[in-house]
């Protein structure tokens, strides 16, 4: 009888551990247990393709369950991802908002997390100082980028410094002043805004301390002073269409070509150098066109080996995913998202000067050498 009991009792015992489970470890792998989130303003982005690839060879290395969602540019639609997200069990969300520039929608994706703690990468969450006070007073939420004002200054210097050196050779027309085209990526963007603005002005900079003129807009009826992609996209179809038609009335033929030409991104450079090999430029041993852009993508550092592009800032998209990988873990392991940043310790990363809860992750010029 006693015998009896003693393998019922061992029974009860076993599907008592079956039906409960059995209990975790003290201290045990905690990062294991986080389900990461991650929402992309859209899929077609060709930067952010290169961080998601790296990013998602960062999480599964470190054993992290995550998943990717994409806005379609629609943020809308991301604020729903989230929401649905979180109540399918996700206890950390990595957002790249749809409305850079905007506190109010970081505010409302903070809000939806409740406790849940939020690494805003890449596109700004705020301007002049309204990330800032966003950050400091939401002590669950982070950002991790770029600082925007830089890839604008180093982009203008090296137009700058290369058309300075290559002037004569620029100047198709012979009338001593580079005729230049301008490409924007997306209105009210921030990286958009500061790169359209510096990197004009220091290569204007570099220019007339040199004594020669500053670049001249080709198109005087544009007060603008560049185009920019309707649809925010920062694609290379639209500076394709765009540079497509400007070649029609601006020409050598008509001896006013367009001499010099910036983008925002790289994308938009590969487009204009489409047109311009469509037109007879930028091939074979013809006259090229300098043609700058930003991110340093695999095309662009192909097309700059191959001569018909001068120029690209590199955005680091293998930092990105590491700042933000080692970000996800230490949160994982119980640190505020403020703490995580400090707590990372790379030459490529930076905690910004005006805030502890946003890290910079550093640009380089690159031009194949």
């Amino acid at each position: 009888m006693k015998k009896i009991l003693a393998i019922a009792l061992a029974l009860i015992m076993v599907l008592s551990m079956v039906a409960c489970g059995t209990p975790a470890p003290e201290g045990g792998d905690k990062t294991a247990a986080t389900k990461v989130s991650v929402f992309w303003y859209d899929e077609s982005d060709v930067y952010l393709s290169s961080v998601r690839d790296a990013l998602n060879k960062e999480l599964e290395a470190a054993g992290v369950e995550y998943d990717n969602q994409f806005a379609a540019g629609d943020q809308s639609k991301q604020l729903d991802q989230i929401n649905t997200a979180i109540s399918a069990g996700s206890n950390l969300l990595v957002v790249n908002v749809v409305t850079s520039g905007d506190p109010d929608t970081a505010k409302s994706i903070v809000e939806a997390a409740g406790d849940i703690p939020v690494i805003f990468f890449n596109r700004a969450i705020g301007t002049d100082g309204s990330d800032v006070t966003f950050l400091s007073e939401n002590a669950t939420a982070c950002f991790i980028g770029t600082d925007a004002p830089e890839a604008g200054h180093m982009q203008g210097k090296m137009v700058g410094d290369y058309v300075l050196a290559n002037y004569d050779t620029i100047d198709l027309n012979g009338d001593g002043v580079i005729s230049y085209a301008m490409f924007k990526g997306q209105e009210g963007n921030v990286e958009a805004i500061y790169r359209t603005q510096f990197g004009v002005e220091d290569a204007d900079a570099v220019l007339t301390a040199a004594g020669k003129p500053a670049l001249e807009y080709f198109d005087a009826g544009n007060a603008d002073k560049y185009q920019v992609d309707t649809e925010g996209a920062w694609s290379a179809k639209a500076a394709k269409e765009y540079m497509d038609t400007n070649l029609v009335s601006y020409n050598e033929a008509n001896g006013n070509m367009i001499e010099l030409v910036i983008c925002n991104n790289d994308g938009m450079a590969e487009g204009v150098v489409a047109s311009l090999q469509a037109a007879g430029y930028n091939i074979n041993d013809g006259h090229v066109v300098p043609v700058f852009g930003v991110d340093a993508t695999e095309n662009a550092k192909v097309l700059i080996a191959d001569g018909a592009m001068t120029g690209t800032v590199k955005q680091d998209a293998e930092g990105m995913a590491a700042a933000i990988c080692q970000s996800v873990k230490a949160i994982a392991e119980g640190k505020a998202p403020v703490d995580a940043l400090a707590g990372l310790s790379d030459e490529r990363f930076t905690i910004a000067s005006d805030c502890s809860a946003k890290l910079y992750v550093a640009y380089a010029p690159y031009t194949g050498e």
